[in-house]
């Protein structure tokens, strides 16, 4: 039996590397052409192109693991079947389940591993190449400074602090505006429970202005709502707020356990969080449910019909996983479920075609 499970999981790792490269390298391809124009308008250094893919690299392998693994799956029992080994190793009495345990045991320890590279490397990685197009290339030097419980960001004539910014919705929260004189003294300052981006301004709610007479005195000012003109938008603010792909699991818990003692909506976060436990598990996942369509031509003799089906049946995944997670940051469903449903899913497909394959 240890010879089969070598034989085994050297095919599969054969496939799964051929797959792996060919998908990393089909993400670097589009990529690159994608922002070709933007590193020559920048004038990009041949340094800084390469160092903005080399940095993008752990992200891409992240999101690629998942169906490299389903198709190495497919291609490893589709080979075994159109050769009839299939046939012969269930002639000897080894049942299916026996079969697959060394890819499902593998299945598991690139579960735990996809888990910790995307805690560990592919934040930090994406930060990185993300500075590189914003900071070096574009030159957005106006940064600020994320500190675990607020925001601090140097505008051109203003410093801003503030708790959170929805990026979705376009909305800060917990805002204060320091407007500085010429010479750095403070001008007037405004503070407000919330700012929302409509219609290419932005509005400001409970509103509290304060500004200096001629002898320095405060002058407040109090409204509901109202617009306030500043020269920074939206994107100027993206640059500044750490987007969920640059926080780990534990970076990222801490943020909205942050979010929500501060009596803030989390909920958006609250969902990405799950997820990120969540996630993992679909290399699992397309394994089980891959060996199935490629048993099928053990039958009825279609390689590339079992592989259509497969990878259809496995791509699908992330489009059910997306609108699960929409449903979640929407608030329709809870958000525990919202980062799972997909899972359970197609977790009960898979078990249920594998065991309908075990009994034939």
């Amino acid at each position: 039996m240890k010879l089969l499970d070598k034989y085994i999981l050297k095919e599969f790792i054969r496939f799964l590397m051929i797959t792996f490269i060919s998908f990393i390298a089909l993400f670097l391809i589009i990529d690159f052409f994608e922002k070709i124009k933007m590193f020559l308008s920048n004038k990009a250094s041949l340094i800084q192109i390469s160092s903005y893919f080399l940095f993008s690299i752990p992200m891409i392998i992240s999101y690629v693991l998942p169906p490299a693994v389903l198709i190495a799956t497919l291609m490893t029992f589709s080979s075994l079947s159109k050769y009839s080994e299939i046939t012969a190793i269930k002639a000897n009495g080894i049942n299916i389940y026996r079969v697959t345990a060394p890819l499902l045991i593998l299945a598991v320890i690139l579960t735990v591993f996809l888990f910790y590279f995307s805690e560990l490397i592919a934040p930090q990685s994406t930060q990185k190449s993300i500075h590189i197009i914003k900071v070096e290339l574009r030159k957005k030097q106006n940064l600020g400074v994320l500190k675990q419980n607020e925001i601090w960001y140097h505008g051109e004539s203003a410093i801003y602090n503030f708790k959170i910014f929805d990026m979705g919705k376009n909305i800060l929260y917990g805002v204060t505006i320091n407007n500085l004189n010429p010479d750095f003294t403070l001008k007037s300052r405004i503070d407000a429970k919330e700012a929302i981006w409509q219609n290419g301004h932005w509005l400001f709610k409970n509103l509290l202005m304060t500004r200096f007479d001629h002898n320095d005195n405060p002058v407040l000012e109090w409204s509901e709502g109202k617009i306030i003109q500043i020269p920074e938008k939206p994107e100027d603010f993206n640059v500044m707020q750490k987007g969920v792909e640059k926080m780990g699991y534990f970076d990222l818990r801490k943020y909205v356990k942050k979010i929500q003692s501060e009596g803030y909506d989390a909920t958006r976060y609250l969902v990405d969080l799950h997820g990120k436990i969540s996630f993992p598990f679909v290399v699992l996942i397309m394994v089980i449910i891959a060996v199935p369509f490629s048993l099928r031509s053990e039958r009825s003799g279609g390689i590339l019909q079992s592989l259509s089906i497969g990878i259809v049946v496995g791509f699908s995944y992330w489009v059910v996983h997306a609108f699960c997670m929409s449903l979640g940051k929407s608030e329709i469903i809870p958000a525990l479920l919202a980062a799972w449903m997909a899972n359970l899913l197609f977790a009960t497909l898979a078990v249920f075609l594998f065991s309908k394959v075990v009994r034939t």
